[in-house]
């Protein structure tokens, strides 16, 4: 793996054709879902912001891919997590089993949703 990534794109290509094509599907979800989100490379993993506020990030690793959705993002959707190991802000999804894509979806729109409502606040 590299270092350092100046594109998702740059991120994605540096993996496995296998979890390549995982990580683009998570991509495309996260970008139907939030379709206005900025796509950019934060802590070297692709992470997405609305309205200069973080969204999401994902990345991979040997035996998981990762999936960031703050604190927030969890913690709404606890139950459906519960059978993922967890950190705080943090889940991981194992490779040996079915990606949640929906679950993800839901939890983008989440984020989405609880982002747009802090920046009509602060107006």
């Amino acid at each position: 793996m590299k270092k350092s990534y100046l594109t998702v794109e740059e991120y994605i290509s540096d993996f496995p054709k296998d979890i390549q094509k995982i990580l683009e599907k998570i991509r495309q979800t996260v970008k139907k879902a939030a379709p206005l989100a900025e796509e950019e490379i934060a802590y070297q993993m692709p992470a997405y912001k609305l309205n200069k506020k973080p969204l999401v990030y994902f990345s991979a690793f040997t035996n998981h891919i990762g999936f960031y959705a703050t604190p927030t993002g969890h913690s709404a959707f606890k139950k459906e997590l519960s059978s993922y190991k967890q950190g705080k802000g943090s889940v991981q999804f194992p490779l040996d089993k079915p990606i949640p894509y929906d679950l993800i979806k839901d939890i983008v729109i989440f984020r989405v949703k609880e982002n747009q409502e802090k920046t009509k606040k602060k107006q």
